[in-house]
């Protein structure tokens, strides 16, 4: 292990054991790393720790905007990637293409969207997987237990209400930090799918 991954998991060890959180679970190799509940600005905090923890690097998708001003250089060194919503498709062509040649490759993205509660998750987290062949990876929080953690790992089925069943199933019992803000695992495409 480099130098630069064991001062962060040093670091992110001692300050998940200050404040009493714990993490869970096994990395993936590679995914397209689903992060809920996303009810808080510390969701963030907490998915870096776990990935440091774990001395893994966490590509996470973030709007352009909190590239601007003094948040900027703690984002990139923290693996942040700017999304530009003008033309979201190419950065995240260019991620896909790194996937190729990396051995480890997590893409995070936030499928809620929001830290508002909402009436459906963003997709682009299940299009891409079934478009790669990358699995999707279910990473989450529990505010009350104090875990963040890796779940399962799976490839979609093509079957989008089965397959959201199943994330439905896993996000049931976990707990965000506003849980009036929590917007439920439900896609548009899942309404089509039934007509």
């Amino acid at each position: 292990m480099n130098r630069h991954f064991l001062l962060r998991r040093t670091f992110a060890r001692a300050a998940l054991r200050l404040t009493g959180w714990k993490t869970v679970g096994t990395v993936p190799s590679k995914g397209i790393l689903v992060g809920a509940p996303h009810t808080s600005n510390w969701d963030w905090v907490l998915t870096m720790l776990l990935a440091w923890d774990n001395s893994v690097q966490i590509r996470l998708l973030v709007k352009d905007s909190f590239f601007k001003g003094p948040l900027a250089p703690v984002m990139r060194a923290t693996g942040a990637v700017e999304l530009d919503r003008a033309n979201p498709g190419a950065t995240i062509r260019t991620l896909l293409a790194e996937s190729e040649t990396d051995e480890a490759f997590l893409l995070g993205i936030a499928a809620e969207g929001t830290r508002s509660k909402g009436e459906y998750w963003k997709s682009g987290f299940y299009r891409i997987s079934q478009q790669t062949g990358i699995p999707i990876t279910l990473a989450f929080l529990d505010a009350p237990s104090k875990t963040v953690g890796w779940g399962p790992t799976f490839s979609p089925t093509g079957d989008v209400v089965a397959d959201m069943d199943r994330i439905r199933e896993f996000y049931a019992d976990k707990t965000g930090f506003k849980p009036k803000g929590t917007t439920p695992p439900r896609l548009r495409e899942e309404g089509r799918a039934a007509g």
